[in-house]
């Protein structure tokens, strides 16, 4: 089973495993790149394949605009996945990621290729997500949310330069998790697991459990200890939760082998450019 067909400016495959039976596409963070997962990828291969999105706007796609809304970041990932991935796959995203992630797998099962599970990590609910107006704005407050959740080292933060560098990908996420607001919409017939950090300012774990109404197919939630980046610290017993869960049983039997065909495509599309118009 082949996994992607020839490179994608989207995503990023640090240990190819084409033989792996599920293939899991891991979506950043606000400010967040595809090697963040880099870890993960070396972790998982080659039972699971990882393929890291990388968002415009930073390290090798710095030269381009930076996305400023969520839904339009759906769409290029569903999108991508539908002209780029065969056989089962599922979706983990980590805050801003979870997200894209939950809003690119309606995209996905309404194109009739959803993901075998979405795995969301330090997210609220989307229902429960309606404090878009409260996100930071300007540069420094977003610099000092940053900060308080310790996502970025200090010392990156107070160089200048580097400020400088990273700020335009912060401003732009920053600016589309505000702008988001969940529309209503099917459940997911996947099933959906959670992660969350029992002192997560961002992502109480009353609201995290919350997703389970946006499923039908599934809920579990872990609280580990940590903040907003526990991953960091609790990675190696999050993506072993995510391996079992991907590999405890035949994922292929869950969702139907190949690409999407062009008129699965084309549905998406067309669906895509009325909402966009």
């Amino acid at each position: 089973m082949s996994g992607t067909r020839g490179p994608s400016p989207w995503f990023r495959n640090y240990r190819p495993a084409p033989q792996a039976p599920v293939r899991l596409v891991c979506l950043p963070h606000a400010g967040g790149a595809a090697s963040f997962y880099l870890p993960v990828a070396k972790a998982l291969a080659p039972r699971v394949e990882v393929l890291a999105v990388q968002y415009p706007g930073r390290q090798d796609r710095r030269h381009e605009p930076a996305a400023t809304d969520v839904e339009q970041l759906a769409d290029a990932v569903a999108e991508e996945i539908l002209a780029t991935l065969d056989g089962p796959y599922a979706l983990f995203g980590h805050s801003m990621g979870a997200m894209v992630g939950f809003e690119a797998a309606r995209r996905l099962q309404a194109a009739g290729r959803g993901p075998a599970e979405l795995f969301v990590s330090g997210r609220r609910a989307p229902a429960l997500d309606r404090h878009g107006d409260l996100q930071p704005r300007t540069d420094d407050e977003v610099i000092e949310d940053i900060r308080s959740l310790q996502g970025t080292g200090d010392a990156l933060l107070d160089d200048p330069e580097m400020r400088e560098m990273i700020l335009p990908a912060l401003r732009a996420d920053y600016a589309a998790v505000r702008r988001y607001r969940h529309r209503p919409g099917p459940a997911l017939d996947c099933p959906v697991t959670a992660f969350t950090g029992d002192a997560d300012p961002k992502a109480p774990v009353g609201q995290v459990g919350a997703w389970r109404q946006h499923t039908l197919g599934g809920f579990e939630l872990n609280v580990l200890p940590g903040g907003h980046f526990f991953l960091v610290d609790r990675a190696e017993e999050v993506f072993a939760t995510v391996e079992h869960r991907l590999t405890r049983t035949p994922t292929a039997a869950r969702r139907p082998a190949g690409r999407a065909s062009a008129r699965t495509a084309d549905r998406l599309g067309t669906a895509l450019e009325q909402r966009w118009r």
